[in-house]
């Protein structure tokens, strides 16, 4: 039986992590390991899942404004594709949006506007289109939708 866990992102995953980015992100700029250990030294959000003790999913984000109206940022969130459609996205995201909500933080995140699951998973998740960023992506030059979530008390 698999074993699925969920916990911190540690800086020794940032190995896995940015191969996980190569194949996922392909024809952008995946992120390096050395972006992930940078993300994860600076205290931000980051979190794991893990399959029998194989980093299969990672998630993060950051806090870009304090009170009187907090504000949070998704950095990233990605699962790996033999591990994809089993609701491991919707974990990782459900423990990004914990801290940001319990800080009454609204929530902006860019999601390919190709990507229509993650879109999906989003808008279930009580996000909205807000905005269209052209080209967003490099080098694809893929465009991305920006998503918000208002603050959750």
């Amino acid at each position: 039986m698999t074993r699925v866990v969920v916990g911190p992102l540690l800086r020794a995953d940032a190995d896995r992590c940015a191969e996980l980015e190569e194949i996922l992100f392909p024809g952008d700029d995946p992120w390096s390991a050395q972006a992930f250990r940078d993300e994860i030294g600076a205290g931000h959000v980051y979190v794991g899942v893990r399959s029998d003790d194989l980093l299969v999913g990672y998630a993060g984000l950051a806090f870009t404004a304090g009170p009187p109206q907090p504000e949070a940022e998704v950095h990233t969130i990605g699962v790996d594709p033999a591990h994809q459609g089993r609701g491991l996205g919707r974990v990782l995201l459900h423990r990004l949006l914990t801290p940001a909500d319990e800080a009454g933080a609204t929530i902006f995140l860019e999601v390919r506007t190709d990507n229509e699951p993650a879109r999906r998973l989003y808008e279930s998740e009580g996000f909205e289109i807000v905005g269209v960023r052209k080209r967003y992506y490099r080098p694809s030059g893929a465009d991305a939708y920006t998503m918000r979530r208002d603050a959750r008390a």
